[in-house]
């Protein structure tokens, strides 16, 4: 008897390309889209736990006003969108998993430099949850080093559209990493600190927190944070944040949808207080994925019979 036919392997994660769902080992765009020749693109990462897509209409109306923003022209509306996500789950069957959703601005015709132009492309991808740093390493905090890169001002591109504009990030990167750091956080130019890679910094200071209110993303992951601070009568602001201040704060992390809430217990090298992550950030930690494996903010998957069971 011949073996029965089998379906593409999306046991590493899918993509949906060009209209269709492929392996995502085996995903391409086209090499002349203008997302990839000039970064002209916009993205919002979504993350799933246990089932459950966290915020997931706010990650979508953050996406719809960011291609506004850019004004691309969308080949599917909102409710396709969404759709597209949820196949891509059940085609995976991942219960943990990071989704990334993608503009870009694709191509005009050969010649032509006028956007307007360009037809605009929609692309995902998913794959299995990832990391910033392992549960165990932020056990122990991370080493953060900041650098003496400028962060692209807020003034040249908008840094709350969720673009690709990372040669900044990489480049701080190598710093960080040349200098002893697991990851960096730029500048401002001005003596005070934005945001790092894929991620937003806040730091607890005379028991408020605080965290940089320019040239920075509006995190999703950061928004939660806040309402965290609410819930636990924690005073809380958006305003510059000195580097100075920074180093001799009390407690120190970072939010990002790819770990939640992640101790920093160094900086450039020195302790930040007793070099472990603090109270503050234990129970905002702590409370995020306790509400979130309860549900919270939480958008269920309907698996059904489409992929492989956890």
């Amino acid at each position: 008897m011949a073996n029965a036919p089998t379906g593409p392997d999306f046991s590493k994660g899918v993509a949906f390309v060009g209209g269709e769902y492929v392996p995502v080992e085996e995903a391409r765009i086209p090499l002349l889209d203008w997302g990839f020749l000039r970064s002209d693109a916009n993205q919002d990462t979504i993350s799933v736990w246990k089932g459950l897509i966290f915020r997931f209409d706010d990650h979508l109306a953050r996406f719809k006003r960011n291609i506004n923003r850019l004004r691309m022209v969308p080949p599917y509306d909102d409710d396709a969108r969404r759709a597209i996500v949820l196949k891509c789950l059940r085609l995976t069957g991942f219960h943990d998993a990071y989704v990334q959703i993608i503009m870009t601005r694709g191509r005009p015709p050969v010649g032509v430099r006028d956007p307007r132009l360009a037809i605009n492309q929609f692309y995902v991808f998913c794959i299995p949850y990832m990391w910033v740093a392992t549960p165990e390493k932020q056990a122990e905090g991370l080493h953060l080093i900041v650098s003496n890169i400028q962060r692209i001002p807020p003034t040249s591109v908008d840094p709350t559209v969720k673009h690709y504009h990372w040669l900044d990030f990489e480049m701080g990167l190598f710093e960080a990493f040349d200098r002893g750091g697991e990851t960096v956080v730029l500048t401002d130019g001005a003596g005070n600190v934005t945001e790092g890679p894929g991620f937003n910094i806040f730091a607890v200071i005379g028991g408020s927190l605080i965290t940089p209110d320019v040239g920075v993303l509006d995190g999703i992951t950061r928004r939660t944070v806040f309402e965290l601070c609410e819930e636990t009568n924690l005073k809380h602001s958006e305003e510059l944040l000195a580097v100075d201040d920074l180093r001799s704060a009390d407690e120190v992390f970072l939010s990002t949808t790819a770990g939640g809430i992640i101790p920093i217990t160094t900086i450039d090298g020195a302790k930040v207080a007793d070099g472990k992550p603090g109270p503050v950030t234990w129970r905002l930690r702590d409370l995020y994925w306790t509400k979130r494996e309860a549900g919270w903010h939480g958008t269920p998957v309907d698996y059904g019979d489409e992929g492989p069971k956890p």
